[in-house]
């Protein structure tokens, strides 16, 4: 019994910090294979964890990176990370984070545990949004634009883990991707962020 637990556990951290994960798709990448996006980021809206509909237009103006989130991941202390990144950004960017249990089950709660849990543990301020898929048939519009390219213009790569982030322009261009593993301080998302 206790090997079969030891298993399991292996296999979830194994999971959580798979080292393909590190890996991103270039920026240079994205705009050499890029095609004219068919609709816009902005056209989008999304439900808050308080049940409100926010339009995504409201970011016009601002780069906003879009992460899957997760409360019991191993990847759940960027929050803090992430956190941080809003809040000395906050005149230029914003940080939309969109809970996800996809992912071996790592976000069980419900919307007020949820709330409860970013903000008691981790001080977060940037927009939580409800919980939804992010993959698969039924993923959520925001999803479905991050990851088809004849409505963004270039990728087709879905979440591989939780905390998988997009990055999006100031005119609501997709201009990025990058796996959990990828903080705010990584080199890779800083050559992105400043262009």
């Amino acid at each position: 019994m206790n090997k079969i637990i030891l298993l399991f556990l292996i296999t979830i951290l194994l999971g959580c910090f798979n080292k393909t994960e590190i890996q991103h798709r270039p920026i240079a990448m994205a705009t050499t294979n890029m095609q004219s996006a068919t609709t816009s980021f902005y056209n989008l809206s999304a439900k808050t964890l308080d049940g409100q509909v926010v339009a995504l237009e409201q970011y016009k103006g601002k780069k906003i990176v879009v992460l899957n989130v997760a409360s019991e991941c191993g990847y759940t202390p960027q929050y803090a990370d992430w956190e941080k990144f809003y809040k000395e950004n906050k005149d230029k960017a914003v940080v939309l984070g969109f809970p996800c249990n996809q992912f071996m089950g790592q976000e069980p709660g419900d919307a007020s545990q949820i709330k409860s849990f970013c903000q008691k543990n981790y001080g977060v301020t940037f927009p939580i949004f409800e919980k939804i898929n992010v993959k698969g048939d039924d993923k959520s519009p925001v999803y479905a634009w991050l990851t088809d390219k004849s409505q963004n213009g270039w990728n087709t790569k879905e979440p591989t883990w939780n905390f998988c982030k997009y990055l999006i322009n100031e005119k609501g261009e997709l201009v990025d991707f990058f796996a959990s593993a990828i903080k705010p301080d990584n080199e890779e998302f800083l050559k992105a962020w400043k262009k």
